[in-house]
Formats: structure tokens, C-alpha cells, sequence
């Protein structure tokens, strides 16, 4: 299996690159390819985890297909056969790691949904007893369920840096008040549809975050939905409020990290086999159970 961790062999000069995406404008369209590279506390490894991109491409087009009635989305095809013929050469190289989507202006918010007390929204409950200034019940523990889920945005960080928790009239003071009421109603109506797929497989949607943009005078939803990358997700059959949750994602390598003496900064330490081995696993065993494929 090919690992893609630089798509610059397309020849085409880079639109927008992410943690993980790379992103190129043909024609009208943008092309989102999903690499095969992993980030941890903000910093993107050397190495790769094979099959990577094939999953959240894939997990992120089944997503956007269960959830176009909720609300519109990004997404035009995953043919490469639908690319132009300058880039034909690359088709058997991007299928199934990429997408054609319409062009949007991203807005300039990170809208995070949390069904369950964990990771930040934990920390913050600890020291407060809120989250981006919802108060929340006494008692709770950790990895417990919410009475219903919250929206918690913040701001979109930039390559490196780091996203902030920001209250909802904060956010409203930037894009106004009824995009904010907009983007809290599409993001708890996208977690409760997700969270009741996720269930039916016997998977737990601890929390998640999405992504809006603007596309000819409409909100619509962008980038990856549901993802290992962007969601917080538990076996139903082993949670236990109170401490740590298994997660499927990439705790592994996270848990990993913590061992070392690092100081979570560029440039970071080199991953052993077993845990790209491990990580690799994790991120195949998610799509297969939510999915089947």
C-alpha cells in the first residue's frame, strides 16, 4: 500500500494544506485529497499511517450522504474518473483518498459538540463546573453523559497553533447573531443524527466538531464529518464513567507521545513500527464497524 504523506507530485501550486488535507482548486472545484499524514498536540509526524486517508475520505463521504437532509454539503463526487484529463495521470493514485467540492468561504468558526464529559470539556468542568460558560449539573465524572448535548465553539486556529474555547455570544459578535443560532441548531442536529448511527453499531459519539462555509448566499457544511480525526469515539460495550474511555482514534499515538521526553514541539520524535502498526488498526477497525466496508 502506497503511503501519501506530500502531493506535491501533482504539479499544481497549493490551494490550502492542512493537518491532513491538501487542497487544490480545479476549475470550479476544489480537489480535497486526504494524506495519510497524522498530527498529535498540533504537530504533524514524519511518518504516515498507511490506508489513513482512504478511511476519512470514505467515513467522511458516507457522513455527508446521511446527514444532506439536515443540512447541504460540500460534496460534488469521489470519481477521479471526474477529473480533468491534464490530471488523468493521478486518478488511480487519489481514488478513494479524494473529493471534488464546491469552493465556500469558510466560516471562521470550529463548531464542537460534546454528548459526554471528556478531554478539555472534562478539564474545564473540573475547574468550573461549565464549558464555554454553559454550566453544567455537580457530580458529573468523567467520560459521564450530558443531560443533552452542548454546543461548544471556538476559533479556528492557524497551521500550529491552537484552537480556543470561546463562548456563543462571543462567536454571534463575529458572524452575527442568527448565523450564530444557524450553525448551534445545524451542529446539535448533525451530532444527534451521527450519535444515533453510531449507537446502532454499538459505538459510543463521545464528541465532535464541524466546519461551515458560505457557498452562493448559503450556510453548508464543509470539510470531514464524523471522522477518527475530528470525533471522540468509545465502544458502547466497555464504557465506564469515571476514567479514561478506549478510544478509537488516535490515542494510541497520543498515549505513545506521553511517555517520551518531548516537549510537543517541532520537529517530532520518530514513531516505531508498532505504533503505525497499532494507529493503523484502530483507524480501519472504526470504518469497518461504522460502515462495514
Amino acid at each position: 500500500m502506497e503511503v501519501i504523506t506530500d502531493t506535491a507530485f501533482l504539479g499544481l501550486p497549493l490551494f490550502r494544506r492542512g493537518k491532513v488535507r491538501d487542497i487544490y482548486e480545479v476549475g470550479d472545484l476544489l480537489l480535497i485529497i486526504s494524506t495519510d499524514r497524522i498530527s498529535a498536540f498540533d504537530v504533524i509526524m514524519d511518518e504516515g499511517i498507511p490506508g489513513k486517508g482512504e478511511v476519512l475520505n470514505q467515513l467522511a463521504a458516507f457522513w455527508l450522504d446521511k446527514t444532506r437532509d439536515i443540512i447541504e454539503n460540500h460534496l460534488v463526487t469521489t470519481d477521479m474518473g471526474e477529473l480533468p484529463p491534464g490530471l488523468a495521470e493521478f486518478r488511480d493514485r487519489l481514488q478513494g483518498r479524494s473529493m471534488l467540492v464546491v469552493k465556500a468561504e469558510p466560516l471562521p468558526v470550529e463548531c464542537v459538540v460534546r454528548g459526554y464529559l471528556a478531554g478539555s470539556g472534562w478539564k474545564d468542568y473540573q475547574r468550573n463546573q461549565a464549558i464555554c460558560g454553559i454550566e453544567l449539573p455537580a457530580g458529573l465524572r468523567q467520560a459521564d453523559r450530558l443531560p443533552e448535548p452542548i454546543f461548544t465553539p471556538s476559533t479556528k486556529a492557524e497551521l500550529g497553533d491552537h484552537d480556543e474555547s470561546v463562548t456563543l455570544d462571543s462567536i454571534a459578535a463575529v458572524i452575527g447573531e442568527e448565523r450564530a443560532r444557524e450553525i448551534t441548531d445545524a451542529s446539535l442536529a448533525l451530532y444527534k443524527r451521527g450519535s444515533e448511527i453510531a449507537e446502532s453499531h454499538h459505538i459510543i459519539l463521545a464528541d465532535t466538531k464541524y466546519e461551515f462555509g458560505m457557498h452562493d448566499g448559503r450556510m453548508i457544511l464543509i470539510d470531514e464529518v464524523f471522522t477518527p480525526d475530528s470525533s471522540r469515539f468509545w465502544p458502547r460495550d466497555s464504557w465506564e464513567p469515571g476514567h479514561d474511555q478506549e478510544n478509537l482514534d488516535k490515542q494510541v499515538l497520543r498515549d505513545y507521545l506521553e511517555t517520551l521526553d518531548w516537549d510537543k514541539k517541532p520537529p517530532p520524535p520518530p514513531l516505531p513500527d508498532d505504533i503505525i502498526e497499532k494507529t493503523t488498526a484502530t483507524y480501519r477497525y472504526i470504518k469497518e464497524v461504522l460502515i462495514g466496508e
